[in-house]
Formats: C-alpha cells, sequence, structure tokens
C-alpha cells in the first residue's frame, strides 16, 4: 500500500505546473507539466514567477515545509525546493496550490546536478534543511556542506550569497563550521549549537519540517549556521 501511495503522487507530480524534474542523469534535462521539455537556466524569474524577485533555495527539501512556510512569509521573494524525491515534493507542491502559494516552485533532481538548471548568479540564498548527515567520513563529499557542493552553489549563488544550515546532528554541525573556516571565500556570519535555548535570534528559525519535529521530540538539540558564499 504504501508503495503504491508513493507511486500515485509521483505521477500526480508530474501534473503540477509548478515542479519540474529531472528524469535521466546521463543527460540531465527538465521537463514540466505532461512530461514537455522546458529549459530555465536563467529564466526561472522571466519564464515560471513572472517576477523579477530574489530566488532562494531549499535543498534536501522533503515535504517543502521551509519553502512553502518562506515563500508564504516573504511573498516579494522567490522560493524553490529540491528534492530527488517526487512523492516527497507532492506534499509542499500541492499545499502551494492549494494556498495559491505563486512565489513557492519546486525541482525535482540530484543536489550535484544544480549547477545545469540555474545560470550564475542566479539564485541569491539557499536554505539546508536536515539532509541525511552521511555519519561515515568514506561519505563526506556527499554531506551537503562538503567542499564539493560547496563549489556546486557558488556557481549557481551571486556573491556574497547567503547560504543557511539547520540540523541536529552536532558532527555535522561542526563538520560544515570546518569546511567554512577552511575556505577563505566563505564568511561565517552566526551560529548557534541550541537555537531554542534562548530567543530566536531570526525568526524564520521558527519553521519546523517534519524531521525537525521528530528530532525535537526524542530531545535533539537543534543547530544552525548562517553563512555567505564569495566567487
Amino acid at each position: 500500500m504504501a508503495r503504491k501511495n508513493k507511486l500515485r503522487k509521483s505521477a500526480e507530480v508530474q501534473g503540477f505546473p509548478n515542479v519540474y524534474e529531472c528524469y535521466d542523469m546521463d543527460n540531465p534535462s527538465l521537463v514540466g507539466v505532461g512530461m514537455q521539455p522546458v529549459d530555465l537556466r536563467g529564466q526561472w524569474r522571466e519564464t515560471h514567477f513572472q517576477n523579477n524577485n530574489p530566488i532562494t533555495l531549499e535543498l534536501a527539501c522533503g515535504g517543502g515545509e521551509y519553502t512553502v512556510a518562506l515563500a508564504s512569509r516573504y511573498p516579494d521573494r522567490n522560493f524553490i525546493g529540491v528534492d530527488i524525491k517526487g512523492n516527497r515534493i507532492w506534499k509542499g507542491a500541492k499545499k502551494a496550490l492549494h494556498d495559491n502559494t505563486h512565489n513557492a516552485a519546486f525541482l525535482r533532481t540530484r543536489i550535484e546536478f544544480i549547477h545545469l538548471f540555474f545560470a550564475p548568479g542566479e539564485v541569491q540564498e539557499i536554505w539546508i534543511t536536515f539532509p541525511d548527515p552521511f555519519p561515515r567520513a568514506s561519505k563526506e563529499n556527499r554531506r551537503l556542506t562538503s567542499p564539493f557542493f560547496l563549489e556546486k552553489y557558488r556557481e549557481i549563488l551571486e556573491p556574497g550569497g547567503l547560504v543557511h544550515l539547520k540540523h541536529d546532528d552536532p558532527d555535522f554541525y561542526q563538520f560544515t563550521l570546518d569546511t567554512i573556516n577552511a575556505d577563505p571565500l566563505c564568511n561565517l556570519l552566526y551560529h548557534n549549537d541550541d537555537i531554542y535555548a534562548s530567543p530566536l535570534v531570526y525568526p524564520e528559525l521558527d519553521i519546523k519540517t517534519l524531521y525537525e519535529g521528530m528530532h525535537l521530540e526524542k530531545g535533539r538539540t537543534i543547530k544552525y549556521v548562517r553563512y555567505t558564499i564569495n566567487g
């Protein structure tokens, strides 16, 4: 039953006008509604959002809780949730359509291909919300704050573009800080290993994903890192 439900959601997403998908990782390209090819690189504002507002990405967005909530709070910005699972994206995309949140869209792809779907400087801000921490050292390059991904972000972010990490894993948190400190073109603006121990410094941190709620129920502390990337 669970598998059928996932397949149903993945199929339904193909008809959503706020979702774009990359199916062939060997020849990466995007399709939109009805599996029609579309090229949005450098044209997200003009073609999809039909405005000139700044773009924020939520990477490993899961159900898109941050994407939709941020879009609702900041109607003068555009938000795009990115994840590889169509059945996960379904939840956020459906809510955005239901609520007429026109400044929220979703992109289904592997994040290592993100630079293929955005032009240099097209993105102003990135949120990384509770991704897989890949705790084994042999897989550290797969961590979304590793130097490998840092270079991908550098390709699409405007100079000085803002990056946020929100997570519960202390090793991933420290790994992120170490990566930032080792890169002379990164600027650490703020970090906190227990954001709810005192009043929130940034109001948008009160948005909670499904995974964050689960972590909090288990008594884990939530960490946050805020930094900029220069080219």
